[in-house]
């Protein structure tokens, strides 16, 4: 090479090099981002944590995308600040709670962790008060893990019954029996394995007992975080999308305080449970109101509505100037001033349940030691209400002719010849469950002076009244049943117009009935954990 070719060269190498560092802001933070994830990379070679398996992919998604410095948390001072006025609330204010109560005092990290874990799933779109009582009497019956391994799934369904999403309880014995059976009898000690080790554990649970149980530094997100984070960095999109469900992980990951990662996890879901609620926010006795964007944003646009803000735009928004931001609320929902801080986070798009029609019915005998007797057969051991007991059930036909006839073929499998004229239709049940609104066409069949059937089909039974209140039945079973006793002589009719309509007039319950619709009120009608869930 001549010496005139090697100072141009030279020359040209010197000339790429500045425009080659020349880029946007987001590219230059994303390769920071890249220069620290390897240096945790190489770290966690000595010592894996799940927690960097958690946060670190969604940051790199998430950085890409046009995000404004507006949503975020942009100095340590300002989350030391958020960590110190959640926790020193919730030291003030968290609720007595027996799970709460059990992972403080258990010394035994597996038990600890068994104690939380079962707490975790059944709060997942449950509320706190009636959660209380079935965890009491599930550790009661099941304090260890050994305990529910041994249990068979109709004793596991028997408790669970009225607490819906009756896969929870099924799950949560398979992973029982895996982590005695495969993992000699110890608990994943991390989010990560968790989450690969267990049926049923997704990333919340996994995050929610390695934090509250094993002191992981990992944040979470469920639909009560999910409110808290959306309203202090002014969230507006969809919450349910990719784009925002990462950034709220990532906001959780980067807030979570390192020494007191259960505490402050809880602390967290207490606040939006209590506090920061989907309808009526206590925005006054909120700790970090002081760092929340849409509590600026209410006080901003009624400075603006009193014109008290013309020609001042020394209030922080986000980047007006710079287009529509993806966290922002959509051009398509506007800020409401009416709703203030409920404008965040925005209702997440959902599909409506399908529609779906059944015919049911109880078919009741007179008991070999009196009283009376009613048919149940049992549900195939997958699918919705997998396990589970139930009436006598066929798909619903629109002709009456045949669906009696499909109907009186179903029961006669159970139970032999039966007297066809005596089948009555008594009225309908709507029940809805997360994906499905199933429409039960109630019937009823009375036996009478005839012998009692004794011997059935393996898969069926006859139980008592008594014995069916206690039985692993749904609640929509239990609400079939209130129609079936509403027609019988000598007793009160009458039933809530919005869930269950007969061919009979519609008289207010009597007292009696009132004592029943309590009492099988069902807690919840959905069956599956969303961003949008009611406080708990």
């Amino acid at each position: 090479m001549t010496p005139l070719v090697s100072r141009l060269s030279r020359l040209w190498a010197i000339m790429r090099k500045p425009r080659a560092a020349v880029g946007s802001g987001h590219r230059k933070q994303a390769a920071s981002q890249e220069g620290r994830q390897k240096h945790a990379k190489s770290n966690s070679q000595a010592k894996p944590s799940a927690c960097d398996g958690l946060a670190r992919q969604p940051e790199e998604v998430v950085l890409q995308a046009s995000v404004s410095p507006y949503h975020l948390f942009r100095d340590v001072a300002e989350v030391t600040a958020f960590r110190g006025s959640l926790l020193s609330w919730y030291d003030q204010e968290k609720r007595d709670l027996p799970w709460r109560r059990r992972a403080e005092d258990e010394v035994d990290p597996d038990r600890r962790a068994y104690a939380v874990w079962v707490s975790e799933v059944m709060l997942q779109q449950t509320q706190v008060a009636t959660v209380i009582s079935y965890y009491t009497g599930w550790m009661q019956k099941w304090p260890t893990l050994q305990d529910l391994a041994s249990a068979s799934l109709e004793e596991v369904n028997q408790l669970w019954a009225g607490l819906g999403y009756y896969s929870r309880g099924r799950r949560l014995q398979e992973g029982a029996r895996k982590v005695v059976e495969e993992l000699g009898g110890h608990m994943p000690r991390t989010a990560e394995t968790l989450q690969q080790l267990l049926p049923g554990v997704g990333r919340y649970t996994a995050g929610a007992i390695a934090s509250i149980a094993f002191g992981q530094a990992t944040g979470v997100v469920d639909g009560n975080v999910a409110r808290v984070l959306c309203r202090v960095r002014a969230i507006g999109a969809d919450p349910s999308s990719t784009l925002v469900s990462q950034r709220l992980w990532g906001l959780a990951q980067q807030l979570v305080d390192p020494a007191r990662p259960g505490d402050f996890n809880q602390a967290a879901m207490e606040l939006g449970a209590t506090v920061c609620t989907p309808q009526r926010p206590l925005c006054s006795q909120c700790p970090v109101q002081s760092l929340c964007r849409a509590r600026q944003r209410v006080e901003r646009e009624q400075l603006l509505a009193s014109r008290s803000l013309s020609g001042n735009r020394d209030v922080e928004e986000c980047a007006p100037n710079a287009g529509q931001c993806q966290l922002c609320l959509p051009a398509s929902e506007p800020w409401d001033q009416t709703l203030g801080v409920v404008n965040f986070p925005r209702k997440a798009s959902r599909k409506p349940p399908r529609e779906e029609s059944s015919a049911t019915c109880v078919l009741e005998q007179p008991g070999a030691l009196g009283g009376a007797q009613i048919l149940l057969v049992q549900r195939p051991n997958s699918g919705l209400l997998a396990g589970l007991w139930e009436f006598p059930s066929v798909t619903w036909e629109p002709s009456e002719q045949l669906q009696r006839k499909a109907l009186l073929q179903e029961l006669q499998h159970w139970a032999g010849p039966l007297p066809a004229t005596r089948l009555r239709h008594l009225g309908e049940v709507v029940h809805t469950f997360s994906h499905i609104k199933l429409t039960y066409h109630v019937y009823g069949l009375a036996l009478q002076g005839q012998t009692p059937v004794t011997t059935v089909p393996a898969g069926a039974r006859w139980l008592t009244q008594e014995e069916f209140h206690t039985a692993a039945v749904s609640t929509a079973m239990k609400k079939v049943f209130r129609v079936y006793q509403g027609q019988q002589p000598g007793t009160c009719k009458g039933s809530r117009r919005s869930q269950v309509s007969s061919p009979g007039s519609r008289k207010k319950p009597c007292m009696g009935q009132q004592v029943l619709d309590n009492f099988f009120r069902p807690h919840i009608s959905t069956d599956s954990p969303n961003l949008n869930s009611a406080a708990q």
